[in-house]
Order: C-alpha cells, then sequence, then structure tokens
C-alpha cells in the first residue's frame, strides 16, 4: 500500500529539471506523477517513478541529493466533492497530511492523489476501514 517517492533537490536555475528527466528518460525510467515545489534559490521535485531504486542510483551517480519517503495512493472518486470525501476519512485519525498532489492518469473512474502522512503504518488500515481505496504498489508504479 506505500509507494516510495523520490525528493530531489534542485537548484533553481534554467535547464535543471531538463537535466534530471534527461537522466531517468536515458536510463529507460517512467515518471507517474511529480511535484515540483520552489524557493528563490532551490526547489524539491517529489517523484513517483515505475522504478524508484534506479531512479535514485542514476540521479545520485549524476551527482543529484535524492532522498527517498513512502507516501500513500489513494484512490478518489473523479467527481466533484470526491477529494472531500477522501479528507474526512482522515478527520480523527490523528495522522497530519503533509502534502499532497495527484497522479497524471486514472486509476479506473478514479482520479488518485498521493499523500506524504506522518504515519502511513496507521493510516492506511484506518482508510481502508472508511472504504477508501488505496493502490497496491505495483499498481503506483505501472
Amino acid at each position: 500500500m506505500k509507494a516510495k517517492q523520490l525528493s530531489i533537490f534542485l537548484e533553481n536555475k534554467v535547464g535543471r529539471l531538463a537535466e534530471v528527466t534527461g537522466v531517468l528518460g536515458g536510463r529507460g525510467i517512467n515518471i507517474r506523477a511529480l511535484s515540483l515545489a520552489d524557493t528563490s534559490d532551490f526547489g524539491v521535485l517529489r517523484l513517483i517513478v515505475d522504478d524508484p531504486t534506479e531512479a535514485q542510483d542514476a540521479l545520485k551517480e549524476e551527482g543529484y541529493t535524492v532522498s527517498t519517503t513512502e507516501v500513500i495512493a489513494v484512490k478518489v472518486p473523479d467527481k466533484p466533492g470526491g477529494l472531500g470525501s477522501v479528507l474526512k476519512s482522515f478527520i480523527g485519525l490523528g495522522v497530519n497530511i503533509e502534502y499532497m498532489y495527484a497522479f497524471t492518469g486514472k486509476n479506473g473512474d478514479n482520479a488518485v492523489v498521493v499523500f506524504r502522512v506522518d504515519d502511513p503504518q496507521r493510516a492506511i488500515p484506518i482508510l481502508q476501514q472508511h472504504g477508501v481505496g488505496l493502490l497496491t504498489e505495483d499498481e503506483i508504479y505501472q
């Protein structure tokens, strides 16, 4: 139910994002979801890829600072109020959502949203009890 997310620290300079995606593309690694947050000096590129171990190794070989984080991918009904209904499932969990971003594709009739929470081990079974659909690791990477 959990997936590995890569976080790559980048200088905020022209071409840095293209360089990272070029390294991954050159190794045949496909990006499944991404988020980019920046400041005036640097950015953090968060990626879900189809082969996180190979991607991390490739980027480190090229001198990038890369870390991995566990995230969960949640099926969200692709209709008005769908995200709100999933977020209501988090109420009372005592689990903090640190950030979230959407996948580039869908899972059947559902949108897919990636959540970084402070306690995924605790969040997963409670979300399942509330009927929230979670993607398996294989579904996330494919």
